[in-house]
């Protein structure tokens, strides 16, 4: 298997990479079931497993300590539940202080397959990413396994995270089937990343902060007796109100504190003049309402012209913020982790 990884990810033997040290997360909350077959499914080329009892009612780290005997397993417990961004983070720095490279994190309910793992973790020791993860959406025949309401779901979610987060060539963002460059990893601000739901779409947003590559892989999902526990009605509300923050904080990080361009500019016009044409047309066209006259025609220029101006100067603005997307991967320019 690690011959094959080798393969994939187009190193020779000698390089770098001849033998990756490749961590796997498990955040656990209630998957006795499946977790201990998940585990045994994990290839020979993963050199540590982290498995993290999330506070878990059902007592998932201890099941698997007496239930699977793996030398790579590492059981850590989480006192209270932190959602699944504080079991990843958990399983993160664990990994980092044992000196990972590469670290993938998968689900313990059985719906990511474990033998994908290569195929996630070659981009980023070929050096074409620092961030990958699944996609499954690609594959149009095993679209029809996944719930109408999901499906509906997730396509909104991405609309949301695309402009939040500016990574416009990604989908199916709340899938946690991820793998990422340790040295990436170790620069993220771990505290203050969405422990909960939000976690994956908010990892996106850290990342594009520091313009990290991020590369979807085409997956299947298996959906068995497993229960999810995200609801898309109970959530969007919260999806709306972060992603809108995340966007704010990009576009202030990226058009503004850490550069200015013409976009900064086709952003700032473009948007105080469409405000403008849409608020100066509505209170005209109320008016006229109110007192049964036809608006003047002077109105309706006046409100017409900023709102097609500055529709046009948010379009220019949106071309360059999608031709923006980071093309080149940070982990190699990044200082070794002390640990490593």
């Amino acid at each position: 298997m690690v011959g094959k990884l080798r393969q994939m990810a187009g190193v020779p033997y000698e390089a770098k990479f001849m033998n990756p040290k490749i961590a796997v997360v498990i955040p656990c909350y209630k998957v006795c079931k499946h977790i201990s077959d998940v585990i045994k499914k994990i290839g020979d080329e993963v050199w540590r497993i982290y498995v993290v009892d999330d506070g878990c009612p059902e007592g998932s780290g201890k099941h698997v300590g007496t239930s699977v005997n793996d030398p790579r397993m590492r059981v850590l417990f989480n006192t209270e539940n932190l959602g699944v961004g504080g079991a990843v983070m958990t399983g993160y720095s664990a990994a980092i202080a044992d000196g990972a490279e590469v670290i993938v994190k998968i689900d313990g309910d059985g719906q990511m397959n474990p033998e994908m793992i290569s195929r996630f973790v070659a981009p980023i020791l070929k050096g074409q990413a620092d961030y990958t993860k699944g996609n499954r959406f690609y594959n149009l025949t095993h679209i029809s396994q996944m719930p109408a309401a999901r499906l509906f779901g997730n396509a909104v979610l991405s609309f949301m995270t695309k402009l939040s987060t500016g990574y416009w060539n990604i989908f199916d963002p709340t899938n946690g089937y991820t793998a990422i460059h340790a040295k990436v990893a170790a620069t993220l601000p771990m505290d203050r990343i969405s422990r909960r739901y939000f976690f994956e779409s908010d990892m996106l947003f850290r990342l594009n902060t520091m313009r990290a590559v991020v590369v979807d892989i085409p997956m299947d999902t298996v959906y068995g007796d497993e229960q999810s526990h995200l609801k898309i009605s109970k959530i969007f509300g919260e999806f709306l109100v972060k992603n809108t923050r995340n966007l704010i904080k990009r576009l202030f990080y990226n058009y503004f504190l850490r550069d200015m361009t013409i976009a900064s500019v086709e952003l700032v016009v473009g948007s105080s003049l469409f405000i403008f044409g849409l608020v100066f047309g509505s209170v005209r066209w109320i008016h006229a309402v109110r007192i049964c006259e036809a608006t003047p025609l002077g109105a309706i220029m006046v409100a017409a012209m900023p709102l097609l101006i500055g529709l046009q100067l948010i379009l220019a603005f949106l071309g360059y913020d999608i031709a923006s997307v980071p093309k080149r991967p940070i982990h190699d320019d990044l200082p070794d982790s002390p640990h490593a």
